[in-house]
């Protein structure tokens, strides 16, 4: 197992900010970055398609601008996650935004494509495909990605359904490149859980909701500060692709989160207006949100779980 030239050395917790929709923007992702985790954000979150490279340039200024005043440590790249799905009509103009501005990473979800990945290639960029099971992944890899991310159960937002032991392992017996684990992970603790299951690193979104930086409404935040894993509703109903919500927000909505309804596959939709609408109104969150107490700046989050982190490799020497 390895990192990529781009991340080795560059990282100060094994960890990706994962790429939150509506929520993850500039001050987000250069605030992660400059933490030294990498920061990313959809694509789609930039409205309208225009602002895509203004976005590209504010983050690639602010970032180069932090490493001429601190060369004693950089920040870490950052990421840019592509919808490749039929419903994403973006997706061609806004990769050739990424490649113009060279972005150094690149994650691709809902379906793998070799020219996606060629790309991004074409100037030496990474791609990280998120995969929810291990015949995906195979997918992934023979299309030409570099890394994948597994996204196991209790994930936020659109996950799957395996357990990180299972997914992390069947993966492992076949890929020895870079491998992210997404699941429910909010703390240092389960950082290094997600190594020693044979991870490079850990995926983490939701406990970045509740951060200053996000653009999240101050009841989304509050509903991460007080939520539990209990509170966590998986379902295919807001785009036809199973995913996990917060139950209080779809209480919210009128709908009574014990009896929804299945959603339709054909219906999926993850770039337009009536999708943006979905996730401002049903809020996507993860199992891990009971490690998540207070609303903080991103680096003192991304402070905490290297503290945390530090103790528990400590605890594991001294046992």
């Amino acid at each position: 197992m390895a990192l990529p030239e781009v991340l080795r050395n560059r990282l100060r917790i094994p960890a990706i900010a994962a790429p939150l929709f509506i929520i993850s923007h500039p001050p987000l992702v250069i605030a992660q970055a400059k933490a030294g985790i990498v920061g990313s954000f959809p694509a789609l979150n930039a409205r309208p398609a225009e602002q895509l490279e203004d976005w590209l340039s504010e983050i690639g200024e602010a970032l180069a601008a932090h490493d001429r005043s601190h060369p004693e440590r950089p920040a870490a790249p950052f990421a840019v996650n592509q919808i490749v799905h039929k419903s994403n009509t973006r997706l061609e103009a806004d990769l050739a935004l990424c490649v113009k501005h060279q972005v150094p990473l690149v994650i691709t979800s809902l379906g793998a494509v070799a020219e996606v990945n060629d790309a991004v290639h074409s100037y030496g960029g990474i791609v990280l495909h998120d995969v929810i099971n291990d015949r995906f992944a195979h997918k992934a890899i023979e299309k030409g990605a570099d890394g994948l991310v597994a996204v196991a159960a209790g994930a936020g937002g659109h996950a799957g359904t395996l357990s990180p032991f299972a997914l992390v392992g069947e993966i492992r017996r076949w890929f020895d490149g870079p491998l992210f684990l997404s699941g429910a992970i909010a703390s240092g603790d389960a950082i290094l859980s997600a190594q020693a299951m044979g991870a490079d690193g850990a995926y983490i979104g939701s406990a970045f909701i509740a951060t200053e930086e996000a653009r999240a409404s101050e009841a989304y935040k509050a509903g991460i500060v007080a939520g539990h894993a209990a509170d966590i509703v998986y379902t295919s109903l807001f785009t036809g692709v199973h995913g996990n919500y917060l139950r209080a927000s779809i209480e919210a909505a009128g709908l009574d989160p014990d009896a929804l309804p299945t959603g339709d596959p054909k219906t999926m939709n993850f770039g337009g207006d009536s999708a943006a609408k979905a996730w401002r109104d049903i809020w996507g969150s993860g199992q891990g949100i009971g490690a998540v107490d207070a609303v903080l700046p991103v680096a003192a989050l991304v402070e905490r779980f290297a503290t945390e982190y530090a103790a528990a490799r400590a605890r594991l020497c001294a046992g």
